[in-house]
């Protein structure tokens, strides 16, 4: 039997987390970068905001990559109830989402590598031009582990229905023993399996949303709860105080994620329940309203596509004009986030207007492709997806590589063509 959920489909309180989560990835991805380029050399520097005295409190505040995990487990376990009503198989659920989470990334390849060509050909050093391909492919983790969560999503819904809070309880609990190991061990590689805990467990507390299970007392505790143990941990424990690494070069609490980077997680959660309630009284307000209701649809393209008009900013301003990422935290720096902002955002409208045209998969890409199809599929998109976070979008076997993992896990999600045997003679 199928639980019922205590909110509506469309929840504007989701739609607004969503919406902030993205608009802090893009702000943070212009403003934490600290550039200087040597014409000398044809040399781009790139440190970070994250490594400057006390930078390490910006992270508290930007990191937010908890939330959309939360977002993520309301909206998929809605969508997989309301499917298997409809006799939907699990694969073909499965099949559909990845469709949806992948196929945008074709185009965004497609137009990246051949204009990391183009500008090899033109003359831009090799050096900048390979920072900004990088940075590019930076955004793509999120979608590599977000097929993990996809495919996990109609197991656990499964043991959402039987154990309730026992499952992000123990996927967190995870998280924690392999905490736990790794610093007694000092096998860092070890930290990666926190991929699956710490993310899969902020998910499923998404799952106890939709059901309802999250009243404002227990909202309350998880903010003081998943807060306190942040912070306790990162000033007692084995761990950076930094939670997010965007173009930072120490460690920090997102790469591997880490059991702080889940208490923040609930923490966050606990919050943003308490605050339900003004929050989606206020973007049902009509200005909010419209503006939710436009960029709603557009917010995938945002993030898969910003830094091509960051990176255009970027590489007039500190190769073409010469300036330099002001000190951090600084008044000048405060300026030059502005600055960049007001030249970046009409641009940025510019291509989601264009792009947004990729959000949605061809129709060709249709149908159930079966339990084992559908994994493979997961397989060669998340591993393709994996290859561009790492080596970028730019030129050369790496970046082609990926891509053609990342169609060929789209294919993979068709139904098999069966040969029709022939007629009998006679």
């Amino acid at each position: 039997m199928t639980p019922p959920t205590a909110f509506p489909e469309r929840d504007l309180f989701l739609d607004a987390l969503r919406l902030l989560v993205i608009v802090l990835v893009v702000a943070q991805h212009w403003s934490l970068p600290v550039l200087s380029f040597s014409a000398a050399s044809d040399t781009l520097s790139m440190g970070s905001v994250l490594n400057a005295e006390g930078g390490f409190a910006v992270t508290w505040i930007v990191q937010v990559m908890p939330l959309i995990f939360f977002v993520g487990g309301a909206v998929n376990v809605l969508s997989r109830r309301a499917s298997a009503a409809k006799g939907t198989t699990a694969s073909e659920w499965l099949a559909k989402r990845l469709r949806r989470l992948a196929w945008p990334v074709i185009p965004l390849a497609a137009a990246w590598i051949p204009a990391a060509y183009l500008l090899d050909a033109a003359g831009v050093p090799e050096q900048p031009l390979r920072v900004g391909t990088e940075a590019a492919g930076i955004v793509l983790w999120f979608l590599a582990v977000y097929v993990l969560v996809v495919v996990a999503t109609p197991v656990l819904v499964r043991a959402e229905d039987r154990f309730g809070w026992a499952v992000p309880a123990a996927l967190l609990a995870g998280a924690a023993v392999v905490d736990t190991v790794r610093f007694a061990t000092g096998a860092d590689a070890l930290g990666y399996a926190n991929i699956a805990f710490v993310w899969l467990g902020l998910h499923q507390l998404g799952f106890r949303y939709s059901a309802g299970a999250i009243g404002r007392r227990g909202a309350a505790a998880m903010a003081a709860g998943g807060f306190g143990a942040a912070v306790a941990l990162a000033a007692f424990g084995p761990y950076s105080p930094n939670m997010t690494g965007v173009f930072a070069v120490e460690a920090s609490n997102a790469g591997p994620p880490t059991l702080v980077l889940a208490g923040l997680g609930v923490g966050q959660i606990g919050l943003a329940v308490l605050l339900r309630d003004r929050i989606a009284g206020w973007v049902a307000h009509p200005a909010p309203a419209r503006v939710l209701h436009w960029i709603g649809p557009r917010l995938m393209t945002v993030y898969l596509w910003h830094m091509a008009p960051l990176s255009l900013v970027a590489g007039v301003l500190v190769l073409g004009l010469g300036m330099h990422t002001p000190a951090p935290l600084s008044g000048a720096w405060a300026v030059w986030c502005l600055v960049g902002a007001a030249l970046v955002l009409p641009l940025l409208c510019t291509v989601v207007g264009w792009a947004v045209r990729f959000e949605e998969p061809p129709r060709a890409l249709r149908g159930d492709p079966g339990t084992a199809r559908i994994l493979g599929a997961a397989a060669l998109t998340g591993g393709g997806l994996l290859v561009l976070t790492t080596g970028g979008l730019g030129t050369g076997p790496v970046p082609l590589l990926g891509a053609l993992a990342v169609c060929a896990g789209m294919l993979a999600t068709l139904p098999s063509v069966r040969v029709p045997s022939p007629a009998p003679v006679g």
